[in-house]
């Protein structure tokens, strides 16, 4: 596989990146390169670009997140990312994986070109991760789909049932009937 290179032509053309929050002062010797219809300013620097934003994930065609200090979505946040944190990105093929933290509950996907892959984790589509990751949610906020499962913990069954669901191709409900 040929791994594309992104710069400040091609970047915003179905990619995928996790961007870093930066200090607001890291810009601050910098011009503005690009502004766009949506109020995004991007500064271009050598090794990558600064993206301030106040809208985080779904970018026009591309897919960016922001690796944030702060949980306050509403408001302008700067991030950066190196040219090399870019991944293609298209909707048929399976280019990502999901990885939950059980300890803070938070679910979260990752490209496979990244440094965290590994041959033994399961690639998804983009619409089959994101129908698992909003599943993942549910199972982690609601407890409604205990009923009728055999178990005295549900904290332990849960984190067996959302390691399944990543780690295999299984549904939930072949899952949930292991447990019945």
């Amino acid at each position: 596989m040929t791994i594309k290179i992104y710069n400040k032509t091609n970047f915003h053309k179905y990619t995928f990146c996790i961007f870093t929050e930066v200090a607001a002062d890291a810009i601050k010797e910098l011009k503005l390169n690009f502004k766009s219809k949506s109020g995004s300013s991007y500064y271009f620097v050598e090794n990558g670009v600064y993206r301030l934003s106040n809208h985080w994930g779904r970018a026009a065609n591309c897919k960016w997140r922001l690796l944030s200090n702060t949980k306050n979505v509403n408001r302008m946040k700067l991030g950066f990312a190196s040219w090399n944190d870019f991944y293609p990105d298209n909707d048929y093929e399976k280019l990502y994986f999901i990885e939950v933290n059980h300890s803070n509950q938070s679910v979260n996907f990752y490209h496979k070109q990244s440094e965290n892959y590994s041959s033994n984790k399961v690639l998804r589509t983009s619409n089959e991760t994101t129908k698992l990751i909003k599943q993942i949610r549910n199972l982690v906020d609601e407890t409604a789909w205990v009923k009728h499962l055999k178990s005295d913990n549900v904290e332990e069954l849960r984190k067996q049932i959302i390691d399944r669901l990543i780690n295999s191709n299984q549904s939930f409900q072949e899952i949930r009937r292991d447990f019945l």
